[in-house]
């Protein structure tokens, strides 16, 4: 079973979250980076998370047409064949959707999923995100509503980004200010508007200073601290133990301790995109300095095919990346807890 059923992602969310352990979810934008990211979660024997953005998905469908459906379900279609190799459990998810792009992306792929549902198949995607964190959060949770519904009736899990995410990320971008921080009101409107399960199952992305992009540790100010205040908070009015299932954006640059604090507080996925396209390009670029006259035809020569063959430094690139993916299921401690 290399694509979670709706029941075993449930499941590996349940067990994340008791275990204090989160799963990476890596951004692949190629057949190459998701088998990148498969060999990596293989390796390291932790289950994981695949998940596709926007860009990602046009980029997918190609630059003749650029459509984004077209490139999600493709590389999702690919991705039940292709896991099967692979003796680890993965769930496919679509990463940030903001307001404009819904009806081109997630709103047509609730309902191939729904479509297949009928059928009596499984959906073609284990999540989706709705990234309305641009929006008043009045409208973003009416949206969530809707967009929750949806899930729930394709027997899909939602992710919402309720407070923004400072820098850039597909071209959603916000400052890097105080408005970084999830307030225990926000929280407690998302629950007043979303549920707490009885309506469907979402993950929560909260904002505790996450910036979007490349940074070093100390240059962002993480509170992850305050994903507990949110959890008491909203606790404490409604009468569950622990609410959430939160999300960790704009992870790159987060200290061990960050981290750490993260899963303590209820993170059950985070999301990896810039560590792992530098670890995929790297070996790349390394390979093209060291072979100049090999792929390149220099001063009329030929070259040399064997290194200009994307082959050659495509299984650089893949072995580069799938370190990084280990290294994040080490610091995120889901190596070794994959489903027997």
């Amino acid at each position: 079973m290399p694509i979670a059923t709706p029941e075993v992602y449930n499941e590996m969310l349940d067990r994340a979250k008791a275990g204090k352990f989160a799963y990476p979810a890596i951004n692949v934008t190629s057949s190459q980076t998701l088998h990148a990211a498969l060999r990596g979660f293989a390796e390291a024997e932790s289950d994981g998370i695949i998940q596709i953005s926007t860009g990602g998905a046009e980029f997918l469908g190609g630059q003749y047409n650029k459509d984004m459906v077209t490139g999600a379900v493709a590389l999702a279609e690919f991705a039940h064949i292709v896991a099967a190799k692979y003796d680890i459990t993965v769930a496919l998810h679509t990463d940030h959707c903001p307001k404009d792009k819904l009806d081109g992306y997630v709103r047509p792929l609730f309902d191939i999923s729904a479509e297949r549902v009928a059928r009596g198949e499984n959906p073609l995607f284990q999540s989706h995100m709705w990234d309305g964190s641009a929006e008043t959060l009045a409208d973003n949770l009416a949206i969530g509503q809707e967009l929750l519904a949806k899930a729930a009736a394709a027997k899909i899990i939602l992710e919402v980004e309720i407070t923004p995410t400072g820098g850039e990320e597909d071209g959603v971008s916000h400052e890097i200010n105080d408005e970084l921080y999830t307030t225990v009101d926000d929280a407690i409107r998302t629950a007043e508007a979303l549920g707490l399960g009885e309506k469907g199952r979402y993950l929560l992305a909260a904002s505790f200073g996450n910036v979007h992009g490349v940074y070093k540790p100390g240059n962002v100010v993480l509170r992850p601290e305050l994903l507990k205040d949110l959890q008491a908070g909203v606790a404490a009015k409604f009468g569950k133990a622990d609410p959430f299932d939160f999300v960790f954006h704009g992870g790159s640059g987060s200290t061990a301790e960050e981290i750490a604090t993260a899963l303590e507080n209820g993170v059950v996925k985070m999301n990896l995109d810039t560590d792992t396209q530098y670890a995929f390009t790297r070996p790349v670029v390394d390979h093209m300095f060291r072979n100049y006259d090999g792929v390149l035809k220099v001063d009329g020569e030929v070259g040399k095919k064997s290194t200009y063959d994307p082959r050659t430094w495509g299984k650089l690139a893949e072995a580069g990346m799938a370190v990084r993916v280990t290294e994040a299921c080490a610091a995120l401690r889901s190596t070794g807890t994959k489903l027997k």
